[in-house]
């Protein structure tokens, strides 16, 4: 799964590209693609998946359809980034570099000196439909940093203005034709292309225990919830839903605050020839697992960790926790998701922010305004986050699938406000 899951991460560069990759592997094991606007024909025990503007998905399994609930795991598809604005080539001097803007809250001095790669979609006009093609860069861009010499202070205190220091070169000379360069000579009307890491995903450690990869965040779970719900067997509705967005929001109609998610599962729950009652009760009886990954200790930084509660690459999957709740774990949804990986043999660990720490958000509180279920936050626990190439565990995916796939093939009924089953 280890080397799956690293080239996996090697292409998938942005939330574009991870969405056609996620498609291939869906159809390579039976799913059926729908489309939205489209009459529906569900059937128990096959399998679908529907696509959003290009970068969110949402697949499922009908299973026997003996117990009518959702279990639904929900992660990303976006990381940060950079993203090219319009009329994008800037000259100065004989250089050719891009104007960018900032996509999400990123480590971007992690960019510097690093080979990157431009890529997204492109829309272009064929006859009278508009239509969305892939780009990727056959060459790399870098962000050349400035030599010590001339900025002596570098190592003691260091900013970036995202408009001056944060612009890629491309190359010398004058006169560049960007998307031509990119898609060829087609009728090109506007894009959405970024600037991303490119470096290898590698694995390190002197048993090659860590992986070291962009995009860490949230492909995993991306990549996690789509191969456990392909190797699933469930009695419920199982649902793996992979938004985009969720770096800056997550407010898009793709992204986990539209209706994408309450759109499928009503138009599932019609196909099915249920009402609304069997509706609500399905949301009653389910469970979502919004997963993106946790905040390990890290070895030089101990202190930046919760005293009680530390988190450990290797150790198990994180059960995120929050006063305040950012993350929409509370006893009795972590008591349940305890309970599905302890029968599973796969271990776990307690997740809590320093308190005097800003805790982030999740896909879970996001995804509540829309479908009010039970949820749990987990993921697994990562250094370096939101750097452009982050490290976790090299054989926590494994253990996450086997929880997932647990979950996903578990029966969960709310017997009363107080009382659940879970079997």
């Amino acid at each position: 799964m280890i080397k799956d899951f690293l080239e996996f991460l090697d292409v998938s560069y942005t939330a574009y590209q991870a969405v056609e990759n996620l498609k291939g592997i869906l159809l390579e094991n039976g799913f059926v693609q729908l489309s939205e606007g489209q009459k529906w024909e569900i059937k128990a025990n096959s399998s679908y998946f529907v696509i959003r503007d290009g970068s969110s998905l949402i697949a499922f399994k009908t299973g026997q359809l003996t117990n009518y609930a959702f279990n639904i795991v929900a992660g990303h598809t976006d990381s940060p980034c950079l993203r090219i604005k319009n009329n994008s080539v800037v000259y100065t001097e004989n250089y050719a570099k891009l104007n960018v803007e900032t996509y999400g809250g990123g480590l971007y001095y992690t960019m510097l000196d690093r080979p990157l790669k431009i890529a997204g979609r492109v829309i272009i006009k064929e006859g009278n439909y508009l239509k969305s093609i892939s780009a990727i860069s056959d060459f790399y861009v870098t962000i050349p940093s400035l030599a010590i010499h001339i900025n002596r202070e570098a190592n003691e205190k260091f900013a970036l203005n995202p408009q001056t220091d944060l612009m890629p070169l491309i190359g010398i000379g004058k006169n560049f034709d960007l998307i031509k360069t990119l898609v060829g000579d087609v009728q090109a009307i506007d894009y959405d292309l970024f600037i991303v890491p490119a470096s290898k995903p590698y694995t390190f450690g002197i048993n090659n225990e860590f992986m070291a990869s962009p995009r860490l965040d949230d492909l995993a779970g991306a990549y996690g919830g789509i191969m456990s719900l392909i190797d699933s067997n469930p009695n419920s509705l199982a649902v793996c839903a992979c938004f985009d967005n969720e770096e800056i929001g997550s407010s898009t109609k793709q992204g986990a605050g539209s209706t994408f998610l309450k759109d499928v599962l009503k138009t599932v729950n019609y196909s099915l020839k249920k009402d609304k009652l069997d509706f609500k009760n399905a949301v009653n009886n389910g469970f979502m697992v919004s997963l993106d990954n946790a905040h390990a200790v890290h070895p030089n930084f101990e202190s930046k960790s919760d005293p009680t509660n530390r988190c450990l690459i290797g150790k198990g999957i994180a059960v995120k926790h929050h006063a305040g709740f950012s993350y929409m774990t509370d006893s009795f949804s972590s008591a349940v998701f305890k309970e599905i990986m302890q029968k599973a043999d796969v271990p776990y660990q307690d997740f809590y922010n320093r308190s005097d720490a800003r805790s982030g958000s999740t896909l879970g509180a996001i995804s509540n305004r829309q479908i009010s279920i039970r949820t749990v936050d987990v993921g697994i626990p990562q250094l370096a986050m939101h750097s452009f190439c982050e490290t976790m565990g090299a054989f926590d995916m494994e253990m996450l699938s086997k929880a997932l796939t647990a979950f996903y093939n578990t029966k969960i009924k709310a017997v009363s406000y107080d009382k659940l089953s879970v079997e």
